[in-house]
């Protein structure tokens, strides 16, 4: 990932449970609920974008969803701009996982780390840019605190910075600070940008709940309440099973900090673990039709899986992901305004392959073409998901590249 070994995502022990203590009141849920109209405003801004252009033009839709992801890192979490061109930010951003995601002849051999891997030398530039634009956006913000600190926005940059503290807060230095800062652009961008891609390729697929999506959004006045999801039932269930099918993060490491066994298998201290939540969620002892498109396992009494560790969505335990709640609610208002006034279907011929650089995101794309909505008074039962015939389904694609 970007971020380094002192940040919150890779720090250990006492440091872990400081940084942990200090960032989770930022993220409670009651603290999420208040960004609703900015990422509403993100989403309209890019539904605006796509209807203003011809009907049935091409669009890649991994390419427009970073944009709106990004959009929204700036709307809530970095409310005063991110110091660089958001472009220039995506293309490094996109450029640093492509280059990290691959395998270097070097690990093949299994030489030691401190030998120079000529596939990472593209990376160091990106690397260099994050640096700088983090440091820029946090020197601006430690301008405008100074000068007027009762005019500064109260978003999460704001709390981060004064939680500094050596012994309770998030950072006890200007290094540990800036690794947090780029792990939430890494996080909200990267990982949420597929969380978003994937549905909209799903629904595409699924003629019964690409309408009970769109009736529903059609229904329901997103971002009302103190629940901005509240009544996006199906909205939330299309989230959740996409999901499943296409965590984010496809594989989940770590190391054994003692000697222990698992199934009978001997695991030696130090030992490197893998858990793969893309192969958990399709384990036939734990789901039933683990290969289908189905959002109904989520709603209702069928809701969730038989044990709780079978959906590894956002991670498991004391480390489960803090912002788990930020981004299935940004995935559901992004998705239920463009759900309602666009309909967007696959290009005729493209597939929806995985693929496994660091996150999952689909090959290709996917591009897809735009058709604005027409309204429907009804829909079709939605169970038995994506058709190929009256009577048949079609199983979503495996094993990623």
């Amino acid at each position: 990932m970007v971020a380094a070994h002192n940040g919150l995502l890779t720090v250990e022990g006492e440091q872990w449970r400081r940084q942990r203590h200090a960032v989770a009141p930022m993220f409670a849920r009651k603290a999420i609920h208040g960004f609703a109209p900015q990422m509403i405003a993100a989403a309209e801004a890019m539904v605006e974008r796509w209807s203003s252009l011809p009907e049935g033009s091409v669009v890649d839709v991994a390419e427009d969803v970073t944009r709106v992801t990004l959009d929204i890192l700036q709307r809530t979490i970095f409310s005063t701009g991110i110091g660089r061109d958001t472009e220039e930010l995506r293309e490094a951003m996109r450029s640093y996982f492509d280059t990290i995601g691959r395998i270097d002849p070097l690990d093949a051999l299994g030489l030691p780390g401190f030998f120079p891997r000529p596939t990472r030398w593209r990376a160091r530039s990106a690397l260099r840019f994050f640096d700088s634009a983090v440091d820029a956006i946090i020197d601006e913000r430690r301008r405008l605190l100074a000068e007027a600190h009762d005019a500064v926005p109260r978003d999460i940059l704001t709390l981060l910075l004064e939680s500094r503290d050596p012994q309770s807060g998030l950072a006890s230095s200007d290094a540990e600070l800036r690794v947090n800062v780029l792990t939430l652009i890494a996080a909200g961008h990267e990982t949420t940008a597929n969380t978003l891609t994937w549905p909209l390729f799903l629904l595409s697929q699924s003629d019964a709940w690409n309408r009970r999506v769109a009736s529903e959004a059609r229904s329901h006045t997103a971002g009302q309440g103190s629940d901005p999801c509240r009544h996006l039932v199906a909205t939330r269930a299309v989230i959740e099973e996409t999901l499943w099918l296409y965590p984010p993060i496809a594989a989940i490491s770590r190391v054994a900090i003692k000697s222990d066994e698992v199934a009978g298998e001997a695991i030696p201290a130090g030992t490197m673990v893998i858990v793969a939540p893309y192969v958990v969620h399709r384990h036939r002892r734990l789901w039933e039709q683990p290969d289908i498109f189905d959002p109904e396992r989520f709603m209702g009494r069928s809701r969730g899986p038989t044990h709780r560790y079978a959906y590894l969505a956002f991670g498991a335990g004391p480390r489960i992901c803090l912002g788990a709640a930020f981004a299935l609610q940004e995935a559901c208002l992004v998705l239920t305004t463009s759900m309602k006034a666009l309909d967007l279907q696959l290009v005729p011929g493209a597939e929806g392959e995985p693929l496994l650089p660091i996150t999952l995101r689909p090959k290709g794309g996917p591009s897809m073409v735009l058709r604005r909505r027409v309204r429907q008074r009804h829909f079709p039962g939605s169970r038995g998901c994506l058709p190929t015939s009256p009577t048949g389904s079609a199983r979503v694609r495996g094993t990623p590249s």
